[in-house]
């Protein structure tokens, strides 16, 4: 597995870092599906989706809802950036929590391609994993300096089983 290992400052916004948005543009496949927008435009084909109507993004579904009612095209790159506590949820939404994560990440599977990517981001190592058939490739750590705890990434690609006659 590949290791990077970044220095920022923290920003409620994880992408408004130079260098954690360079870094997810470097790593996606499009078209990506950016889940949890917020206010910064990534430098690729995305379709955005943030529950808060204040921001940029063409949907403002919960994230679960947006996955189980999605019928367009199928994603090379979901990007998983979630309010990382509960606290954070009510901050960011105003008071609505979001999606639980295991459904969510249930939910991803049918709208993302054979080997596509899933980009998770929080404050734990917890993804996708190997029994939903992603195996990890890319582990980010982004320490934000002083008191402030780190962040980390994980790039997990959907591996697809073939049957044999």
């Amino acid at each position: 597995m590949k290791f990077t290992y970044l220095k920022t400052p923290l920003n409620k916004y994880t992408f408004k870092s130079k260098k954690i948005k360079e870094w997810v543009e470097w790593n996606v496949e499009e078209p990506v599906l950016n889940l949890f927008a917020g206010k910064t435009y990534l430098s690729c084909t995305e379709v955005r989706n943030d529950l808060d109507q204040t921001m940029n993004a063409e949907y403002h579904l919960d994230a679960l809802e947006f996955c189980k009612t999605w019928n367009g095209t199928k994603f090379n790159t979901v990007l998983l950036d979630p309010p990382y506590a509960y606290r954070k949820s009510m901050e960011m939404y105003n008071g609505v929590i979001s999606s639980p994560f295991n459904s969510l990440k249930d939910a991803i599977l049918p709208i993302l391609v054979d080997n596509g990517i899933v980009i998770t981001f929080g404050y734990h190592s917890v993804s996708m994993g190997e029994k939903r058939g992603f195996k990890q490739e890319h582990l980010l750590l982004m320490s934000h300096g002083g008191a402030i705890h780190d962040t980390i990434a994980i790039i997990e690609r959907r591996i697809m089983v073939k049957h044999t006659l």
